[in-house]
């Protein structure tokens, strides 16, 4: 997901990066929808619990739907869904992957949508995008009563000796210390699945669960994630060549056939609208 404006002159220091981080997904919208990993049967499962519904025939927004990785496996599950993407290169990969499904230009801090008109809002690697002293009071808005707000996010397993040692090499690289982790976001991880990290006023009453879930794939596919990752598109391609040839070195070492088993867990937070 990324915001619909670009950082006025006088937007802080650190709104500004948080703004050049979400615009950069545009231009390497191709990039993210061929490499970025996709999400288990098992977490959708774990949607219709925690919902307490199917997904079958629930109207559905996927705010921050990028290419449509999550759209498109809701549809898959009977959804009625309809995506919401600020980002113009991310809407317009989605409507090349996806051309059967309806998307629209917003953001979860302003809604396109009517009120008390959705059974269910997800956010998929996006609501720390959003602002939630606006996107909270949106998405209770838009919902139903009954109806579900769902987060999750892929988060790599930092337990598998080799993913920890790859996000510390990754850490180094872009700087980022221990206390900086949780505020940049460093790309072995995401936004707390915590409900107050969702939401600080504490209004909603998150359930969380975890999805553990993996894939292998080859090297190049493993780089070319990373290299989709916020931290890594906004210093461009020069300035990480160097980075992404000595990780190569380490993966071929550590997989001398070509290919790597990515282990995730997915942080699963579903709060229902009283």
């Amino acid at each position: 997901m990324t915001p619909s404006s670009s950082p006025s002159p006088s937007t802080p220091p650190g709104a500004a990066r948080h703004s050049a981080r979400a615009h950069s997904f545009n231009a390497a919208a191709a990039q993210y929808a061929a490499n970025r990993p996709s999400y288990p049967p098992a977490l959708f499962d774990a949607v219709e619990d925690l919902a307490g519904r199917s997904l079958s025939g629930a109207k559905v927004a996927d705010v921050g739907a990028g290419t449509g990785i999550s759209t498109g496996l809701l549809h898959s599950r009977g959804a009625d869904v309809l995506a919401v993407e600020p980002g113009p290169g991310m809407a317009d990969e989605f409507r090349r992957v996806h051309p059967g499904i309806p998307i629209v230009r917003g953001s979860g801090d302003a809604l396109p949508l009517a009120a008390s008109s959705m059974d269910l809002l997800t956010y998929a690697q996006s609501w720390h995008w959003t602002e939630p002293s606006r996107s909270v009071p949106e998405a209770l808005r838009v919902l139903r009563p009954g109806g579900a707000l769902a987060l999750w996010w892929n988060t790599e397993a930092l337990d598998v000796p080799w993913i920890e040692a790859a996000a510390r090499r990754a850490e180094r690289f872009l700087g980022l210390e221990e206390k900086d982790r949780k505020a940049e976001k460093s790309p072995s991880s995401a936004a707390p699945a915590h409900s107050l990290a969702a939401d600080p006023s504490g209004g909603l009453s998150f359930d969380h669960r975890q999805v553990r879930w993996s894939r292998r794939v080859p090297v190049d596919t493993r780089l070319a994630n990373v290299g989709s990752h916020s931290q890594f598109l906004v210093l461009g391609e020069e300035a990480t060549e160097a980075f992404f040839a000595e990780e190569r070195n380490h993966l071929l070492e550590a997989f001398p056939d070509g290919f790597v088993e990515e282990t995730y867990v997915v942080e699963l937070l579903v709060a229902i609208r009283s």
